[in-house]
């Protein structure tokens, strides 16, 4: 029987200065709620039913981001494990931009 080690999850990083915490928290806000602005604003453009379909589009377009964000700056030996969008948005600002 073979013995496997499974590793612990990595604590998030902590951000230090207010410019990454703040430009972590934009990001935050962007991706949990860019669609609903996203159809907010073609609702109120157009109409109900082109925002409904720029619901959707943004829906699938935002998870598009989202996992190219979290595959870009978690490492791999942690991809296995869920992340909500303030410890994505942290793992990114923290990686790519801090």
């Amino acid at each position: 029987m073979d013995d496997f080690v499974i590793e612990l999850k990595e604590e998030t990083p902590v951000l230090k200065t207010k410019k990454c915490r703040l430009i972590a928290l934009v990001l935050q806000l962007f991706l949990t709620y860019g669609i609903y602005v996203f159809g907010l604003v073609s609702w109120y453009m157009y109409d109900a039913v082109i925002a409904f379909f720029t619901l959707i589009l943004s829906f699938v377009v935002m998870g598009i981001v989202r996992s190219k964000l979290r595959n870009s700056s978690i490492p791999l030996k942690q991809i296995e494990f869920t992340y909500s969008d303030e410890e994505i948005a942290k793992w990114y600002t923290a990686k790519e931009i801090c």
